[in-house]
């Protein structure tokens, strides 16, 4: 199965339901046209064992949640397969790779050019940089990078011309444009959160990785994301993400996947895998049968968060240029 004929025909809900349907619930299960496939990934920390995944496929086209309790290795899982660590199974089995491209012995800035971007848990923008420049450091194979051509100008000003239009396009859908020039170390948890979310749209990925991007973010940011989110995956892109939070988790993800003591213990719809006794044993707990997000905002409630957020701003905006993104950043990590 291609990725034309499937990846159009996924944007419709009743598609992808039925798609998924026909995959077995079980871990390690094999998957209609899959474009990340790992095998005999191991990684040990001394006597530890962090991450033990035998097989896991992503499905293309869709969101899959990969959950689980602290400490059952999917950050580190992520680590693994994006290039920013080494299996200890490296040379011993350990096998991965994305749209059938062999990703065993690459580097974390090969692997986002193949087309597979993560995010952090910690967001990891320069706080010192404008959130414009953040942005125009995700664009791939810039001629102005190039030492030689870079004293050059018209060798590059076209391009980043262009970049920079790619860039406010970006900002403007997440609502970032009117913080373009501002310290990225200036803004709040959540617009970090979609400033790095942004920033991997620039290199035009194929899927997108998201470490735990709800985490730490206020209730009126966080529907924000999630409409992101869906978006992307509506446009025919692959997103697999961590999460806690089990309603978002009941919500947006079209397949769950959970970890627990580094393996891969259950996989299915997120009404299937909260029902599963190991799933229950390992991370839900007594309360697997309630809607974790049951209770919403209420309106007032929403507005009093909505007011707040722009009175932060609101003070921001009028403390002096020159200031110190990088202390404001550190009170709002205390809090």
């Amino acid at each position: 199965m291609s990725e034309q004929t499937t990846t159009p025909s996924l944007a419709d809900p009743e598609a992808r339901r039925r798609l998924m349907s026909e995959v077995d619930a079980t871990p390690g299960s094999k998957k209609p046209d899959p474009i990340l496939v790992v095998n005999n990934i191991v990684r040990q920390f001394g006597g530890m064992t962090a991450v033990n995944v035998d097989h896991l496929e992503v499905q293309r086209g869709i969101i899959t949640a990969l959950i689980g309790p602290n400490g059952a290795g999917k950050t580190t899982f992520f680590n693994l397969i994006t290039g920013f660590d080494k299996a200890t199974s490296a040379g011993k089995g350990a096998h991965w790779s994305f749209e059938g491209k062999v990703l065993d012995k690459t580097s974390a800035s090969s692997v986002a050019r193949s087309g597979m971007v993560r995010t952090f848990q910690l967001t990891k923008a320069l706080s010192r940089m404008t959130v414009m420049d953040n942005m125009m450091l995700g664009a791939q194979d810039q001629a102005g990078e190039n030492l030689l051509k870079s004293m050059f100008k018209p060798l590059w000003s076209r391009q980043e011309k262009a970049v920079e239009e790619k860039a406010m396009e970006l900002l403007e859908r997440f609502n970032l444009l009117e913080k373009r020039n501002d310290f990225a170390g200036s803004l709040s948890g959540g617009q970090r959160k979609l400033l790095e979310m942004a920033r991997a749209l620039m290199s035009d990925p194929t899927m997108i990785m998201l470490d735990e991007p709800m985490a730490g973010v206020n209730p009126a940011l966080t529907q924000s994301l999630l409409g992101h989110i869906q978006s992307l995956r509506d446009e025919g892109m692959t997103v697999l993400f961590v999460e806690h939070d089990m309603h978002v988790v009941r919500h947006i993800s079209d397949w769950v996947a959970v970890m627990a003591e580094g393996r891969l213990v259950a996989e299915g719809s997120a009404d299937n895998v909260m029902s599963n006794p190991a799933v229950i044993d390992a991370y839900l707990g007594a309360h697997h049968d309630t809607d974790l997000g049951a209770e919403e905002v209420s309106e007032e409630a929403l507005a009093e968060i909505i007011e707040e957020v722009a009175a932060m701003e609101a003070e921001q905006e009028n403390e002096p240029e020159g200031g110190t993104p990088d202390a404001d950043r550190g009170a709002e990590e205390k809090k």
